[in-house]
Parts: structure tokens; sequence; C-alpha cells
């Protein structure tokens, strides 16, 4: 790998790693933390606050990836790294299931999964286009397992509301990182 090659495999983990992160530390807490709020004892809204974020960030990757392609990969990053902050602020701030199945619905929205891969994919060459993905795998792979050990930790310390607002700065650290780091 080139030194430019390099940087942006390291520099498009660490979006992945700083949005994933955020993203699983709630869900090893979420449903015991989710039954102090009103309605946290219905199964179902529950449910629905969990699955709400993957099912709009699936109809909206594609979206995301397209509208990536027409105004420019780091634009739609820090857009969507936006959108999923505010999100994250939404699920902070929320009084009751419905608000969090919101604030999770708008995280989900921030869809930019699309855009870094195809980021790193204009900034990589063929031949070392898999260790680059390797990287990016090892980086949400890493951020899983650090979530397991932190999150109980981090929610007996900030409860739930507080590992929301954490998730969204580190999703503003990412847009730093697309600002600062990523070529």
């Amino acid at each position: 790998m080139t030194g430019q090659e390099r940087r942006s495999a390291a520099s498009l983990a660490m979006i992945f790693a700083l949005r994933m992160l955020g993203l699983f530390l709630v869900l090893p807490v979420f449903a015991l933390e989710a039954a102090k709020y009103p309605g946290g004892n219905d199964p179902a809204l529950v449910g629905l606050a969990m699955g709400i974020y993957g099912l709009a960030q699936g109809f909206l990757q594609i979206p995301f990836g397209m509208a990536s392609d027409r105004f420019g990969r780091k634009r739609i990053m820090i857009i969507g790294l936006l959108i999923f902050a505010a999100g994250s602020t939404l699920a902070a701030l929320a009084p009751t299931m419905a608000w969090l199945v919101a604030g999770r619905a708008l995280q989900g929205a921030g869809a930019i999964s699309a855009a870094v891969t195809a980021l790193l994919a204009d900034q990589t060459r063929d031949v070392v286009r898999t260790k680059a993905m390797a990287i990016v795998g090892a980086s949400i792979g890493l951020m899983f397992a650090v979530s397991l050990v932190l999150s109980p930790l981090l929610a007996s310390v900030l409860g739930l509301h507080g590992l929301f607002a954490l998730t969204g700065i580190l999703a503003v650290a990412g847009v730093a990182v697309v600002l600062w780091w990523v070529p």
C-alpha cells in the first residue's frame, strides 16, 4: 500500500470505528435501560426502537450512495454523520419510547456506509483494496468487542441518555476525521 492508501484506509476505518462504537455501546444495555422510559415495558416498542435504525439505514443506503456519486463522497459523509448526530441528540433527549424510536430512525437516516466504502474503493488500487477493506472490517469488529466491555460500565454512570449523547459526540468526531484526515 502507498502512504495515501494507508491514510485512506486508516482514516475511513476510524470513521467506521467512531460511528460503530457509538451504535454498539447501546446494544448490550438497550432493553434493560429502555424499561426506565414510559412505554419501555412494551416489547414491541423496544423492538421497534432497536430495529428502526437498521430499517432506515437499509432504505437510505442506496440513495446516499447515489448522492455521493453526484455530490461527492466526503460531502455526503459529513451530511450523514450530522444526521446521525442529530438522531443521537434526539435519542439522548427522548422523554418517552416514542421519541426514542424517532431518534433511532433519524440515526439510521445518516446512512454513510456506501459512501465510505465507495471512497475507499476510489482511493485504493485493485491490488490492495481487499487489505483496505479488511482494515475497515477489523475496526468494526474491534469496536464491537470494546463496546461489550465498556457498555455496562458507561451505562451505569451515564445511563441510556448519556450513551446516546456519547454516540452523538463520536459522530461529530467522525466529521472532524472527514474534514482533516481523509485524503
